[in-house]
Parts: C-alpha cells; structure tokens; sequence
C-alpha cells in the first residue's frame, strides 16, 4: 500500500532543533530503524496564533481552462462565428444544455449550474480577460511564471503565496500553516516558511491501523528517552501527530448537506474543510485540478470539458456549503495557466490561447459580478494568433486578496516590482 508522505520543513528557532542538528546526532540512526520507511519524517514547529486574516484555498486548474467556455460571452457574435460546432448555445428559459445567463452578456457553462446559487448569493464574483502577460504557450513556463507570481523574472525562487507567509504583520508556526493537498507542494508556496504536503488524512492515520501508528509513537518516545538533546524537536513531532489525530477522518460528515464529489478533488477539498473546523493554525492550502489542455473532444454538453466543469463546481459548491459559519473567513480563488484559442481546430478542441477567466469565492466577496474590461472577440482586438487579449492582470487580482482579505498590506515585497490596479472585488476584514 502507498502511504502519503507528510513533510515540513521547520524554521530555525534557538528552541528548536534543525535538521542538520538532529542529522548529527547518533539518534538519528535509532529513529531510521525504528520507524518504518513509508512513516513520515516529521520536523515541525509549535503551534502558533490564529491568522491574521481569511484561510486562502487556491485551486490551480492545470492545462490551461477554455475561459470562453466556462464564462460565455453570449452577447458577442464573434464568439459563435468563431466557433460553429464548440460555442455554448445561448440561454433559453427552462433549458438545461444552454448558457445560463448571469448578466445579459456573460453566462455560465450549464455544467457549472452549481455555482448559479453563489452567484445569485453575492458571494461567488468572476474577473474575464485575465491570466499572465508572459506571452508563452508553454504549460511549464506558464504555470512556473504564475505561481512565481513574477511574469518573465526568474532570478526570483520564491512563489507569491510564500512569500505573503514570509511577510505577513504576524508570528504562526503551526506544522499546519500552509498545506499542498496532492503529496507534492506547489511552486506559489515556496519559501522560507514550513510547508506540509498532504495527499490523504486517512493515509496519515494508517487507514485505522491502531496499534502500527502507537508502535511508532512508543518508538519516537524511547528516541526522546535516549537523546533528550532532542526534546523540543520531539515535543513537536507528538503535537503534530496530535493533531492531525483530532481530525476524525472516517467519522465526518460535511454540513449543510454538502456532497462532494467523487475524486481526488472532492476528497481534496473535504480535507480542507477539516483541517479549516479543527483549527490547527491553516491559513493557505493550495489543490490542484488537471485535465484542462483539451486539444481534441472538448465537448459542449458532453465531454472532457464538461466532465471537469461539473467536477469544478459540484466541488466549490459543497466545499462553501461544508464550511457553514466558517466561510465567513474563507476564500477561494481559481487561477489556470493561459486559456484556449478563441477559434476551434479541427479536432474538436481548442488550442494554447491567452487571456481566460479566474473564479473568486467568498463571504468577503462582492459577488454576482463579472470584473474587467471586455476587449471583444472582434478578429484586430485578438492577442497573437488569435487569442482573448488580457485587460487584468492575475497579479490585481490576488494582490487585492492579499491585501484585503489576507491582511497583508505588503503588496510590494509579495509582487516585486509590480504596482498592482485594484478591481474593488473584495470588502476589507
């Protein structure tokens, strides 16, 4: 069986012992033996003070998202003259395979119904014409620039999210404070600050195996006997496998009649929601959803696309119902490296495009709005080879989260040399 790995990378404190430190000691050797290889190596700080600000879940839709279908711009003719056998038709009263309108201009791919309610709420807002200025077509240098959150600067190694935690106005070193659902973090959250990567809580717990996971506790606690050189370190190996033990895995069950769906994503996101109630210190878990480069069958009411639209928002719909009360202080924002062509090939997909659409959920959102500037499908107002051209920058968007929603007024050292435009999408706390 694969068992998820849990790691963290401590910060250096004169109470805690490094890495290189516990390296250099004969126990190390012990705790190799004593522990079986799958186990997790554990090396985290304490728990701290609550955030400062909103719990920040970013989804990362890997692939490059169709924008054009996912938000139809159904008022413009260039959009069904561009695309004779893809477009989303228009709305029709009591159809339930055409677009579902949202303001007269934009609509919603009838796959992503469950958003319609967090939109009419006010509390689900969406920003078009938006992505990255880099103007590569590549998935690798795309997603490294956004998540870096410097378009066309690579001396800097740091992702954007990495650095708000470096900079954020207040002190946390829960193990818990930045988490990477899928087993591997991503590039936004590198930085000094300790990370965990996280693929399954059920796997952490050993899928109920009782007396293995107390096995390994009895062995850490005869490693703290034999080398109390190590106590702090070990204090906090036995707080973080406390705590992630509070949250009860194969007991829970989402409010608000919240079903997720099926899939890594679903589970993903559930295991956000209950890491967010057992209030271990999270401010920021990052989860991905792949599958968005559709070259070929992307599909209008049936399809690839459409299959990955309904899993997007089956998802975000009962992650926001699951929070209950606690949404208040949650948001969610949906980022995809580029978006596709606005005309269709002729493999019934789409190609590498440009400029594409983010989705911004939350409590502290001024919701059922489209935000930017609408540049037309016109053929002169396309980008390149015929790409939605950008009117906002992703950067604005974010930067306004990370100020308003985040607290976090130090805009300047999380996006280096960028002074972003603010879009007036989220209240301040």
């Amino acid at each position: 069986m694969t068992h998820s790995r849990l790691r963290s990378v401590a910060r250096r404190r004169p109470s805690t012992v490094s890495r290189r430190a516990f390296l250099q000691t004969g126990a190390s050797t012990l705790a190799a033996a004593a522990l079986p290889a799958w186990m997790p190596r554990l090396a985290f700080a304490p728990e701290g003070v609550e955030p400062g600000g909103d719990l920040l879940v970013c989804v990362f839709q890997r692939g490059g998202m169709d924008g054009l279908s996912a938000v139809v711009p159904h008022a413009d003719a260039d959009y069904y003259r561009s695309r004779p056998t893809l477009a989303v038709p228009e709305p029709q009263s009591g159809a339930e395979t055409t677009t579902i309108d949202l303001d007269g201009f934009f609509g919603l791919h009838p796959a992503l119904r469950p958003l319609k309610d967090l939109w009419d709420a006010q509390v689900l807002a969406i920003v078009h014409a938006v992505g990255s200025p880099d103007p590569t077509h590549s998935h690798f240098d795309a997603m490294d620039t956004m998540e870096r959150g410097t378009p066309g600067e690579k001396s800097i190694p740091t992702g954007w999210i990495g650095r708000h935690l470096q900079t954020a106005p207040w002190h946390n070193d829960s193990p818990f404070r930045a988490v990477g659902l899928g087993g591997v973090a991503p590039a936004a959250l590198r930085g000094p600050v300790p990370v965990t990567t996280l693929k399954s809580i059920a796997d952490f717990h050993l899928a109920g195996r009782t007396e293995e996971l107390a096995q390994i506790q009895q062995a850490l606690s005869g490693l703290y006997t034999l080398a109390p050189t190590l106590g702090p370190a070990a204090v906090d190996t036995f707080a973080a496998i406390e705590t992630l033990a509070r949250v009860d895995v194969r007991g829970y069950t989402p409010e608000g009649g919240a079903v997720y769906p099926e899939g890594d994503f679903g589970l993903g996101l559930m295991q956000i929601a209950q890491l967010a109630k057992a209030e271990v210190g999270l401010e920021v878990a990052c989860i991905d959803i792949g599958g968005w480069d559709t070259h070929a069958d992307q599909g209008v009411d049936a399809g690839r696309l459409p299959l990955l639209l309904a899993e997007l928002s089956q998802g975000l719909a009962a992650f926001y119902a699951d929070l209950g009360e606690r949404a208040k202080r949650v948001t969610v924002i949906t980022m995809s490296e580029f978006g596709r062509r606005v005309a269709e090939n002729g493999s019934g997909g789409t190609d590498h495009g440009h400029g594409s659409c983010m989705f911004v959920l939350g409590s502290g959102i001024l919701g059922g709005r489209v935000y930017g500037t609408w540049p037309t499908l016109a053929g002169e107002a396309l980008y390149g080879p015929g790409d939605l051209a950008l009117t906002t920058d992703y950067r604005d968007v974010l930067a306004e989260l990370v100020e308003t929603r985040l607290g976090n007024p130090g805009l300047s050292e999380v996006f280096p040399g960028y002074t972003p435009t603010r879009l007036g999408l989220a209240r301040g706390r």
